[in-house]
């Protein structure tokens, strides 16, 4: 047996019946606008969603709508209260009616809003994330940097096309001051605005001994589209980074995470650019300053100079003056005494002068006699190595042929020699020769 069944249009308008009996007209909604546009009929479409506590996870959704009778008047009502205009990425509280049609299903009406939950939301949201900064210690550490001095290189992010950053380099190059700017492109609204600061400014850091430092501005807008500038990861990076940030995203009411974090929060980018230039022109009214007190100072110190050169020049003239005249005194003491030494030096050079011709004749005499007696010594010498006086004390000579034989290797069998004695000489022949070894 089959089963009893319904068509889907009845199980639809089973389940319209049950929403119209059960549940109540309307509730008072809290949930998150994930998806928002206004159609041409000014019919306005949303998608809401509500996420995890971790915010991971989506946990419920529902197709939404403002019917155009209700679309303005709700945007006024929200914009008067808030600043700020109805878009993706907000947190609402609204009032709706359950809607649920045969054909396009389950929607909800929004009849109302109260922007009052949007505002405190949001401050919740900011003060929860300031809250972690101060807790990590880090919210006023660019603060606590110093600005360079002069402040001349200044890297810029912004849009390029903004025309917040046209304003702000014009008033800059028409001061004529030695500024160097460079753009440093990034998103500045919507939903990449944060991971495309957060990596500009990487590129920053990158390079950073060559900037003084860092401008953030953005031109005028809604202000919902300073939201994006209420974000943690960028606060954290801006409080973290090394050299001083300068803000210019907000409005004249408005203030965000990231002015908070920020050395110094201007309002606009012409504010950030006047706020350079004074810096600048401080600088140099201090350098002015500075170079009239040196200016001063060092007229006052060569006066002083002048003065004690002066003074110096006198006693110098002074000190020279006793000076000559005790050289003076001195040379002519000098004088005298070298006189009076000359005098007994001539005295002394005569008298030796005098004993000279004494002292080479005993010298002379002397001399002479010391030599004949050498002369003496050599005259007996002599005559005792005389061979006659040699012969006369028992020596003989033996000669042959007319010379002296001094040993019996020169002789021969047959020869004849002379033997010379004192009294007279003999000839012998040699009959043998005998050699004694040694």
């Amino acid at each position: 047996m089959k089963p009893s069944s319904i068509t889907l249009y009845e199980l639809n308008n089973m389940i319209r019946e049950l929403l119209e009996t059960q549940l109540a007209h309307r509730y008072w909604v809290t949930a998150e606008i994930s998806e928002m546009r206004t159609a041409s009929n000014h019919h306005c479409y949303l998608t809401l969603i509500e996420n995890s506590e971790d915010g991971n996870d989506i946990v419920a959704r529902a197709s939404a709508h403002i019917w155009r009778t209700n679309y303005m008047m709700i945007a006024q009502k929200f914009h008067r209260a808030t600043g700020e205009v109805l878009t993706n990425g907000i947190k609402v509280l609204v009032e709706v009616e359950i809607n649920f049609h045969e054909v396009y299903g389950y929607s909800l009406n929004i009849t109302d809003l109260d922007p009052s939950y949007t505002l405190g939301n949001i401050l919740k949201r900011r003060q929860e994330i300031l809250r972690q900064l101060e807790g990590e210690g880090i919210i006023d550490l660019n603060k606590s940097l110093s600005l360079p001095r002069p402040l001349l290189r200044i890297a810029v992010i912004s849009s390029e096309t903004a025309a917040g950053y046209g304003d702000f380099l014009h008033q800059m190059t028409q001061t004529g001051y030695p500024f160097v700017c460079q753009l440093f492109p990034a998103i500045m609204q919507g939903p990449k605005t944060e991971d495309s600061i957060i990596e500009t400014l990487n590129i920053i850091h990158s390079q950073q001994e060559k900037w003084d430092a860092v401008v953030i501005i953005r031109g005028g807008g809604a202000s919902s589209d300073l939201w994006a500038f209420d974000s943690y990861l960028l606060a954290a990076n801006v409080a973290q980074f090394p050299l001083p940030i300068i803000t210019g995203i907000g409005h004249e009411r408005d203030k965000s995470i990231l002015d908070d974090v920020a050395h110094t929060a201007l309002k606009t980018p012409t504010a950030v650019a006047a706020f350079i230039i004074d810096c600048y022109e401080q600088e140099y009214a201090l350098i002015e300053d500075l170079e009239q007190q040196l200016h001063q100072s060092v007229t006052r110190i060569i006066q002083r100079e002048q003065q004690r050169i002066e003074v110096t020049g006198h006693r110098l003239h002074t000190a020279a003056l006793q000076i000559g005249r005790t050289q003076e005194e001195r040379l002519l003491r000098l004088k005298s005494r070298i006189s009076l030494l000359a005098q007994q030096n001539i005295t002394k050079a005569h008298k030796y002068l005098e004993q000279i011709p004494f002292r080479l004749r005993y010298q002379a005499q002397d001399c002479l006699q010391k030599n004949k007696i050498r002369l003496d010594e050599f005259s007996r010498a002599l005559s005792l190595l005389d061979p006659k006086n040699v012969l006369k004390r028992g020596f003989s000579i033996t000669t042959l042929n007319g010379k002296a034989v001094k040993s019996a290797d020169v002789l021969q069998t047959g020869q004849t020699i002379v033997t010379h004695f004192a009294s007279g000489k003999a000839e012998s022949r040699i009959e043998h020769i005998h050699i004694e070894k040694e």
